[in-house]
């Protein structure tokens, strides 16, 4: 796993994500009807952040009958690749649910995503938001070892916020898990207190990674079936 200024940096390329013409989302979906409804993205609509990940890009699109999927496979000493996904601007602030399914294919030996020096995960998924210069991110985590639910990696800063929480932990069945988050009340939970009346900014993007560079292991997963719910 990168050093802590890692989420400072993603969310640095996400900036510029945002800032640049060339970046920006695809413009049919900013034609969307108004709410409430569902966008599936798809799972080719996630690219590289090139400035902030190292050169070999380990993530592969697999076609399936049963849904396309994103196939993880980092091997030892890669640099971490991260892809990602931004909001379009219609649905920004609008966004009720964010779904998707995991499965870890390869625990990373010996990482927890709570003890430093061993945070390596098969599978992480990230949720970025902005509010003027200062970015938010929170981390979801398959973590080899750790408490489920745990939540560790607390950063405070002028210009960013971050935290990290173990959704899964451990091998699981083998099969696809599916995961749903509430945005807004996980913004809340994590940087207003739990203030359920606190204002939260729209939801920037999101990110995903398998990554074994700190405890120099192998580390696979798939991710798929991703879905904004917005009102």
């Amino acid at each position: 796993m990168p050093n802590p200024r890692f989420f400072s940096r993603l969310c640095f390329t996400f900036f510029l994500l945002t800032s640049l013409p060339a970046a920006r989302a695809n413009p049919a979906a900013e034609a969307l009807p108004p709410g409430p409804g569902e966008v599936n993205i798809g799972v080719s609509r996630l690219k590289p952040l090139k400035l902030r990940s190292g050169p070999v890009n380990y993530y592969t699109v697999i076609r399936d009958p049963g849904g396309d999927y994103i196939h993880s496979s980092y091997k030892w000493p890669l640099k971490t690749a991260v892809l990602a996904y931004e909001i379009p601007g219609r649905l920004r602030g609008k966004v009720a649910r964010f779904s998707w399914k995991w499965r870890a294919v390869l625990l990373p030996k010996g990482g927890d995503e709570c003890i430093p020096g061993r945070t390596d995960s098969a599978a992480v998924l990230y949720l970025v938001w902005r509010r003027g210069l200062r970015w938010y991110s929170l981390k979801y985590a398959w973590s080899a070892a750790g408490v489920t639910g745990m939540v560790c990696g607390r950063q405070r800063g002028l210009f960013s916020a971050q935290e990290t929480i173990i959704l899964e932990s451990g091998p699981g069945s083998g099969g696809w898990r599916a995961a749903e988050l509430d945005p807004d009340f996980e913004f809340r939970s994590h940087f207003a207190g739990g203030d359920p009346n606190a204002d939260v900014p729209g939801l920037d993007g999101f990110g995903l990674m398998s990554d074994g560079d700190q405890t120099r292991s192998p580390s696979e997963a798939d991710f798929g079936g991703f879905v904004l719910t917005y009102r």
